[in-house]
């Protein structure tokens, strides 16, 4: 009985402690998402506060508001695909 109990330990610790690398990983993984969600929503206003200011010309205003989009859907793009590749490891 003793010898059962003390395996069934020794397995449950082996478990339990390679599985710790996994989660301290995850966590770390989320922190960066949330990190870079954080600077996306900045840059995001700051865009909107720079196009509601914007004393140019029609035109430049709206180069400049298209630029900032793609510059937004690239960034997300970017994040995205680091997330992606963060669950695949």
């Amino acid at each position: 009985m003793s010898q059962t109990r003390n395996l069934t330990f020794s397995l449950i610790s082996l478990f339990a402690f390679g599985a710790l690398p996994a989660f301290a990983q995850s966590a770390e993984e989320k922190a960066k998402d949330t990190v870079n969600d954080g600077s996306r929503k900045v840059k995001k206003s700051a865009h909107r506060a720079g196009e509601a200011l914007c004393t140019g010309t029609k035109a430049e205003c709206a180069k400049k508001k298209a630029e900032n989009r793609g510059e937004e859907a690239k960034d997300a793009a970017k994040d995205k695909a680091e997330e992606l590749k963060d669950k695949a490891d």
